[in-house]
Formats: structure tokens, C-alpha cells, sequence
């Protein structure tokens, strides 16, 4: 497992029945979490005393039941910087467990020790785009959500990238990398964080089992000659580490050679010194 262990500004506390007790900065909150079936320690004040807590409906979604929890605050990460807002469906604009990607990715861009181009698909608010433009590399970021994009933009500000060479596009992730292949424009390194269901511009369906082989065969065909590194995200239980694994071998490495390596993600909890599993991610890297 990759645990994202790095952090000074997040920490899980404590996670179980089927919830998560995480300080963001100086806030404490309590979202829901599936993969904690165990019974928290629950010792800690905060699960009594936290700034906000995200509540499931029984009749489908849910609400934050916030005290005097800001509209939005920063975290840090390192030199990054980045603005947590509370949204719908439990979400902070962050997933703290990529910040072990965040640190693979800023070490493979450094290590190059040439210019690297990134490809960032389904980017959300730009974590990895953040990341890979501090180690030096330009980014194109793709998202269909212009919100998204928005905040990733105020994210990349945040951090002092405002100069930096990112693209930032919305667009469907599809049909943006199909004109790419037209356009003849290529990348050294593709990250990817597709959805498990979605739809497309034109109301298809998207499933992410059944839709993932053929967008990595497509998102493959604008790699340059020399590509650094490929990496896909999956929160998608039904797909393992392995799973990944092998899309990443059978479709980049028959071509490129490297190798790839896929792990969970996650992230240390502060009250048992165990991890918490986080999803799962595939780490296609070149040949040294």
C-alpha cells in the first residue's frame, strides 16, 4: 500500500462505522466512508465536538450539519496550496491519499532532467496538476466540470503557479484527447482519475469496467516517442490494483517496455496506526 504520509495539514484521526473523523488545518470533520465497516476507536472529542458532519438522507444524498466551519479555508502541502470547500456529497475538493501520487510524480518530472509535457484527465481541482507544474513540468488539465476547472485555477493561484505553462481546458475527456491524436500533439506523461459512472456530452453512458480498456488504448495513441510515466486512478472497488496492472502492461508497456507497478493508496489513522484503503492506482514508469 502507498500511504500518503507526508501531510502536516490533514491527519485521520479515527475512521469507522462507516464514517472518517479528519482535522483539515485547524477544522475537524466527520464525512461517511463505505470501507470503514469496523467500530472506531472513538475516543477521540472530535467525533462528539467536530466543525461538520456530513449526513446521508434515507432518501438519497445527504447535507453538512456545520457550527462555525468557514465557507472555505487552505491547506498546505509542502509548497502547495490548496482551498477546501465543503460541497455536495460529502466532498472537501480534496483527496488527501493522492498526495502519494502527487510525490511520485514530482520526482519522475525532477528526475527527467529534461522538459516534460502532462496530461491530466478528469483533473477535478487540480492536484496533481499543481504538483506536476511545481516540479517544473507544463500541464494540460482536463475536466468536463468549468466549476472544476475554476478551482483548480484558484488552486494553482494559491500556490504561485499563476505563471506557470498549464492549459487549463474544459472539455469532454474523450473527445478532447481524439482531437489531440488529430492535431498531432503529444505527451511525456498521462495522469487519469476517471469516474466510476458518468456521462458523456452527448448522454452516453460511462461505466467505468467496461469503458476503461478502450480509453487508455486511446489516451496511449498521444504518448511521445520517449513517454515518462502513465497513471490511473481507480476508486472503483469491483477494479483492483491488479486489474490495473494488467491494462497498463497489455496496452503501454507492449509498446514502450518499462514496467508498471499498482498499489491501494492510504492513509495512516492516527488512532490505531493502521490504514485506511483509499482506492487503488496503476503506475506505468520508463525504463532508466
Amino acid at each position: 500500500m502507498w500511504i500518503s504520509d507526508h501531510w502536516k495539514d490533514y491527519e485521520l484521526l479515527d475512521c469507522g462505522g462507516g464514517e472518517r473523523l479528519e482535522r483539515w488545518g485547524k477544522y475537524l470533520l466527520v464525512r461517511p466512508d463505505p470501507q470503514a465497516i469496523w467500530r472506531p476507536e472513538g475516543t477521540h472529542p472530535g467525533w462528539q465536538r467536530c466543525d461538520g458532519r456530513y449526513q446521508r438522507s434515507p432518501s438519497g444524498g445527504g447535507q453538512w450539519s456545520k457550527k462555525d466551519l468557514p465557507e472555505r479555508w487552505s491547506v498546505d502541502y509542502g509548497p502547495l496550496i490548496f482551498n477546501i470547500k465543503p460541497m455536495n456529497f460529502k466532498h472537501t475538493g480534496l483527496f488527501p491519499e493522492q498526495a502519494a501520487n502527487w510525490d511520485f510524480a514530482m520526482e519522475r518530472i525532477r528526475s527527467a532532467r529534461r522538459p516534460i509535457r502532462v496530461l491530466n484527465l478528469f483533473a477535478y481541482t487540480g492536484g496533481a496538476t499543481a504538483a506536476c507544474a511545481a516540479a517544473g513540468a507544463s500541464v494540460c488539465h482536463v475536466d468536463a466540470a468549468r466549476g472544476m476547472v475554476a478551482w483548480a485555477r484558484e488552486n494553482a493561484r494559491s500556490s504561485g503557479l499563476e505563471s506557470a505553462p498549464i492549459r487549463w481546458i474544459v472539455d469532454d475527456c474523450g473527445k478532447f484527447v481524439e482531437r489531440e491524436i488529430r492535431r498531432g500533439r503529444q505527451y511525456d506523461a498521462v495522469i487519469m482519475d476517471p469516474p466510476s459512472y458518468g456521462r458523456g456530452p452527448s448522454g452516453e453512458v460511462w461505466k467505468l469496467e467496461e469503458n476503461l480498456p478502450a480509453f487508455v488504448e486511446l489516451v496511449a495513441g498521444v504518448l511521445s516517442d520517449n513517454p515518462l510515466f502513465f497513471l490511473i486512478n481507480s476508486y472503483t472497488t469491483g477494479l483492483s490494483a491488479s486489474v490495473l496492472t494488467y491494462l497498463l502492461e497489455t496496452i503501454v508497456s507492449r509498446r514502450f517496455g518499462g514496467h508498471t507497478e499498482s498499489q491501494e493508496l492510504g492513509l495512516h489513522v492516527s488512532a490505531t496506526g493502521l490504514a485506511l484503503p483509499a482506492g487503488a492506482t496503476g503506475r506505468w514508469m520508463a525504463s532508466p
